[in-house]
């Protein structure tokens, strides 16, 4: 499988961007498919999680009310919505995926993905 991120940019505080993951394999094979993000000097941490039915998403309290991730399987794709932007997010961001299914707790860990787009970068700035 091959995962392209793309939708990254600058923008200002209180703004919104839409990162989009567009899957070259079928995304119905893969059960968690989730963006991260690494800002310079952090780790890769998770941001958000959209698995299948009937589970649900997965979001990390620092975005929660702000972000949503959504998936269009007739596309292919996968989309982070990404509202009322505030400076620390800003990063690379990630999308990964990951056949098996994990327990909650785990959904959001970067070391449990297997495959990884490449990063796309968000700038909120003034």
């Amino acid at each position: 499988v091959q995962l392209q991120a793309s939708g990254g940019g600058l923008v200002q505080p209180g703004g919104s961007l839409q990162l989009s993951c567009a899957f070259s394999g079928n995304m119905l094979d893969y059960y968690h498919i989730g963006w991260f993000r690494q800002a310079p000097g952090k780790q890769r941490e998770g941001v958000a999680v959209v698995s299948k039915r009937p589970d649900p998403a997965t979001y990390a309290d620092s975005v929660k009310g702000r972000f949503t991730i959504s998936r269009d399987t007739a596309k292919n794709t996968v989309y982070l919505q990404m509202n009322d932007l505030k400076p620390e997010d800003t990063a690379v961001y990630y999308c990964g995926t990951r056949k098996g299914r994990m327990v909650l707790s785990a959904r959001l860990s970067a070391a449990q993905y297997e495959y990884w787009g490449q990063g796309t970068l968000v700038t909120v700035s003034s």
